[in-house]
């Protein structure tokens, strides 16, 4: 079964306070959800249109639990103090089997 991935780039990032209250739940929120944190905003080099800001990479055991884990309550209320705090491109992909 291909794993599924969270794969998140943040254009801006206008409240700092408002991601780290959204980290203090989404942390856990991912965990609960089986997620595995592999990279948050170390070092990025971008190429062609791509971003340099801080980018997110969770990996999942599938596609279903990936979607799962986004619409958990524990996540939703994660994004509810996250709101209007950043822009950013978050995407759920599914693996190559």
């Amino acid at each position: 079964m291909p794993k599924g991935y969270w794969v998140s780039v943040y254009r801006t990032i206008s409240d700092p306070e408002k991601l780290a209250a959204y980290n203090k739940l989404a942390g856990p929120a991912v965990k609960a959800g089986g997620g595995r944190t592999f990279a948050r905003g170390g070092r990025v080099v971008a190429h062609d249109a791509g971003i340099a800001e801080r980018t997110v990479l969770i990996e999942f055991d599938s596609f279903e639990q990936a979607v799962a884990a986004h619409e958990s309550a524990a996540y939703q209320e994660a994004l509810v103090v996250l709101s209007d705090g950043v822009e950013r491109d978050f995407r759920i992909v599914e693996g190559i089997d």
